[in-house]
């Protein structure tokens, strides 16, 4: 590994020696979300995947997104799986802020999505995530989901409205996918 990074122009490479050398490594890593809140009164935690070797061009987009939304960003991130932890920095007593930085992390899940990725890698979809579903997985993918929540829970009791978006919510979020060439969801008035 080490002659890898090096040949692709690392210019210090650190390999853990002992035990407690990588847990001072991992510390690192570990303590990164509290380091953020010290420089910025909020953060938004994302999280994504993406295919490990378009790590670079992930972090190229999120630093032009950056720019974009006007806040800033600390990338946190399992460089060996593609797993993606960006912290969005703002403060949520500014509306606008919190506004720009829900924007900022959608902009994030589906450029992951454009890039080979999911929107999730281990937290899960929730609510948070639920439009940037519709950019991931067609009309078709989505009812298989559904049909699986069915079969546990055939009165949709738990968690309604979580986890798997419906064909309007796509629409209205106006990120319908579409596969093949076809309009996914040609039932639909066009907008």
């Amino acid at each position: 590994m080490s002659r890898v990074l090096t040949a692709a122009g690392a210019t210090k490479i650190a390999v853990s020696q002992s035990e407690a050398e990588r847990l001072k490594f991992w510390s690192g890593r570990k303590n990164a979300f509290p380091a953020s809140g010290r420089i910025s009164p909020d953060y938004m935690c994302m999280d994504s995947t993406i295919p490990r070797k378009r790590l670079a061009d992930i972090l190229l987009a999120i630093a032009e997104m950056e720019k974009k939304y006007g806040l800033g960003c600390c990338n946190v991130f399992h460089a060996g799986d593609g797993n993606l932890h960006p912290l969005i920095l703002f403060d949520a007593n500014d509306a606008d802020q919190l506004h720009r930085a829900e924007l900022f992390g959608a902009d994030i899940l589906e450029t992951s999505v454009a890039m080979g990725g999911t929107i999730t890698g281990e937290h899960g979809v929730g609510v948070e995530k639920l439009n940037s579903m519709c950019v991931q997985f067609s009309a078709e993918e989505n009812e298989q989901m559904f049909g699986v929540k069915r079969a546990f829970d055939p009165a949709g009791l738990l968690n309604p409205g979580k986890l798997i978006p419906t064909l309007n919510r796509c629409a209205e979020y106006g990120k319908m996918l579409v596969r093949g060439g076809r309009l996914a969801f040609a039932e639909l008035e066009r907008f």
